[in-house]
């Protein structure tokens, strides 16, 4: 877990984790949070596919059932995802009114029902991603409470967004955003709980902040700033990891991409699904507003192929 990307709705589709993966080896990837209604009920395969190439990977769920976690969660293993993550962080009103995410945190008892009921139906570890505190609940002690009972249902490590949530009257954004990151909270909660794996989440842009943070707490997970500018990613495999395989070139990742994009196109999905996610690519550099527009001009058209990729990248040097 020390270094990982964070499940994000919208964003973290199998062609995002698809198109990170060609640029970290190692760094590990998160689906976006799928609750287990959308499994029991809905198109599981829609949900639960992905390229064997994105390992490490972890299936995020959001519920309060624990029968119906359970459930999910064997599928995940079933499906061969490496970690089984349950969302105890999300603030949205339509995720409230399901009864999961961070209203979760205000019920510590079902919590470690909904762990243990999964820890018991899976072999691959279970994890939480929660908040320092929601509403009024935000003492540092009404956390160490809150983490408690999950430790002892057997959660096998905790990835910490260093900010409260309010339930009402922020947008998820403004969650984001607005509460004041506390990693101080984080580092102790650290010594508190030496033998838990906790990762920290929230306000980390850059691998040296990466890098600092990981001398106080076991793993360090990026956003939003990974999503926007994934050449960040590039050299995560040398600081983070140690790996000493070399840097990818970013028109490398590009050609590398091309048959995965055939592929999908064969297979009926529109070009868009797997371009949207590359804009951010070539942030910073000469040409990279060219790659920008060219791509939000061409894919939408029908006959777009891959084609468009290429002649995109050749805009940038």
């Amino acid at each position: 877990m020390r270094l990982s990307v964070a499940p994000m709705l919208d964003w973290t589709d199998r062609h995002c984790r698809y198109f990170l993966r060609l640029i970290s080896r190692h760094t590990r990837l998160y689906t976006e949070m799928v609750t287990t209604g959308a499994l029991i009920h809905g198109d599981r395969a829609r949900f639960l596919r992905y390229d064997p190439s994105e390992h490490p990977l972890a299936l995020q769920l959001g519920g309060s059932a624990p029968a119906e976690l359970a459930a999910c969660a064997r599928m995940g293993a079933d499906w061969g995802y490496d970690e089984i993550n349950l969302n105890l962080g999300c603030p949205s009103d339509r995720v409230q009114s399901g009864r999961f995410g961070a209203c979760l945190m205000a019920e510590p008892a079902l919590v470690g029902d909904c762990v243990a009921t999964m820890k018991a139906a899976v072999a691959i570890p279970v994890t939480a991603k929660l908040r320092i505190g929601i509403d009024d609940r935000d003492s540092y002690e009404e956390l160490v409470a809150f983490v408690s009972a999950l430790v002892e249902a057997g959660c096998d490590a905790l990835i910490v967004h260093a900010r409260k949530a309010w339930l009402k009257g922020l947008s998820p954004r403004e969650n984001r955003e607005i509460p004041p990151l506390r990693y101080d909270w984080v580092y102790r909660l650290k010594e508190d709980f030496p033998d838990v794996p906790i990762a920290l989440n929230g306000g980390v842009t850059r691998l040296a902040q990466a890098a600092d943070i990981l001398t106080r707490v076991d793993g360090v997970m990026i956003g939003r700033a990974a999503y926007q500018d994934p050449w960040l990613l590039a050299e995560a495999d040398r600081v983070i990891f140690g790996d000493p395989h070399p840097v990818p070139d970013a028109h490398a990742v590009i050609d590398a991409l091309i048959p995965y994009v055939e592929r999908e196109l064969a297979a009926g999905v529109p070009l868009n699904s797997i371009a949207r996610h590359l804009l951010g690519l070539f942030q910073g550099r000469p040409g990279a507003r060219a790659w920008r527009r060219h791509l939000s001009e061409e894919v939408h058209r029908p006959e777009a192929d891959a084609e468009v990729l290429r002649a995109a990248a050749a805009r940038v040097r």
